[in-house]
């Protein structure tokens, strides 16, 4: 047994997620820099996200041929030069707008088969580790969160310090460094190495894959629900967090340090969330629990943006938010674990994961056009708006009474699954 290879997986995670938090503050603000065009970042942010629902539907499969280290290093790799791309074009006076959303379409298209290949490899580097696959996925969220914390307080200090441009050669090199880290520590790793499948790859095999994830998808009122709910207001946080957020910042807020530090206090908050439902969330009703964190961490944030010019109300206004965003995700995966039989988790969580992120490109052109044509404040309160209609779902339908915890059987012992859980439709709150 050895720790090394889980160890150096968490380290390559950090690294890499704090790099992402550089280019979640940077291209945003370095394209408000460039252009004065908010409409111009809602147009980067679409190019960015639209091939992330593509890479979540198809990169399964895909993954599991060409193996899990391969997948994880050249995505990094990829992602690093496309990042790097968009400075090194700027300083030599080559740089089109077209490129920018260009390069952002590669980085967004790899980026997800790489985080996956990584998390689909958590239960193997746990047995490996010697530890138990609940504490490793526990540790690993944990970094995440962290990670996106530090890099978003960062990203704020070192472009109000260094620059847009250089914040993203940073960035580029933390690719760089997370590739270096899962090519050298993973070798060896059986899982981590292409898989010999029987079947052979065809496009009538990924439909029949991707149908029968859609039609149990279909037959379940309650997830069905939740992938639509997340869909929803995973569109609205990608025009908040690409969009509304870095024009208030830049107009109101005092710069990037100030939204540096605001997105880092939400993830903050959001680590805090999620230990204290692990520590006492069971003993509460589930609905009620998800529908008040999903409301709390939801329109709250757009209608204080609107109505402050100032930073101190916002930032404990996110702290809260915070709060309920670090809720929703152990909800979302103990519903998805309860629901979804063993054997269909991987077809079930692409076609969730794919439709959850749909409407995320839409989101930030959305926010882009809306502030070009009214102004920010008034985007804020239409997305704010429609945010809250949409977290009111769970108290209004009757579907939604199926999040409550299932009887157990006490004459029976309880079973674990020997399955390492999917990936359930997360929220991207920021």
């Amino acid at each position: 047994m050895s720790r090394r290879p889980f160890t150096a997986v968490l380290l390559a995670n950090t690294i890499s997620i704090a790099g992402s938090s550089l280019t979640l503050i940077g291209v945003p603000w370095f394209v408000l820099q460039t252009t004065g065009s908010a409409g111009r970042a809602g147009i980067v942010a679409f190019c960015a996200t639209l091939p992330v629902a593509v890479a979540a539907l198809i990169g399964g499969p895909v993954i599991d041929r060409i193996g899990r280290r391969r997948v994880s290093a050249a995505s990094d790799l990829i992602c690093g030069l496309s990042v790097a791309a968009i400075p090194l074009l700027h300083y030599a006076g080559l740089l089109e707008f077209w490129m920018l959303c260009a390069l952002m379409a590669v980085g967004g298209l790899v980026h997800t088969p790489g985080l996956t290949a990584r998390y689909v490899l958590l239960p193997h580097l746990a047995e490996h580790a010697g530890t138990t696959v609940a504490r490793a996925a526990s540790l690993y969220d944990a970094v995440s969160r962290g990670a996106r914390m530090i890099g978003a307080a960062l990203a704020g200090v070192l472009i109000a310090t260094i620059g847009a441009e250089s914040v993203l050669l940073l960035d580029a090199a933390t690719f760089g460094a997370s590739a270096l880290l899962v090519a050298s520590f993973l070798r060896g790793v059986p899982a981590a190495e292409p898989q010999r499948l029987s079947e052979k790859v065809s496009l009538a095999g990924y439909r029949a894959e991707l149908a029968e994830g859609w039609a149990f998808l279909t037959r379940s009122r309650l997830l069905l629900g939740i992938t639509l709910m997340v869909m929803m207001t995973n569109g609205l946080d990608q025009g908040w967090s690409s969009v509304l957020l870095p024009v208030h910042g830049s107009e109101a807020l005092g710069g990037a340090a100030a939204l540096g530090l605001l997105i880092a206090l939400f993830g903050g908050f959001a680590l805090l969330g999620a230990l204290f439902y692990g520590a006492w969330g069971e003993r509460f009703s589930r609905r009620t629990v998800f529908a008040a964190a999903f409301l709390l961490c939801g329109a709250p944030r757009y209608a204080v943006a609107a109505f402050t010019d100032t930073p101190l109300p916002l930032a404990v206004t996110m702290a809260l938010s915070g709060l309920g965003a670090g809720v929703l995700n152990p909800i979302l995966t103990t519903v998805m674990l309860e629901k979804v039989p063993d054997e269909l988790r991987s077809r079930v969580a692409g076609v969730t994961t794919a439709g959850c992120e749909l409407t995320m490109p839409l989101g930030g052109l959305a926010a882009g056009l809306l502030v070009d044509g009214f102004g920010v404040t008034r985007a804020l309160l239409v997305f704010g708006g429609v945010y809250f209609l949409v977290t009111l779902t769970p108290l209004l339908f009757p579907a939604w009474r199926g999040l409550a915890a299932p009887r157990i059987n006490r004459t029976e012992p309880v079973r674990p699954s020997a399955e390492p859980a999917a990936r359930s439709p997360h929220p991207s709150t920021r």
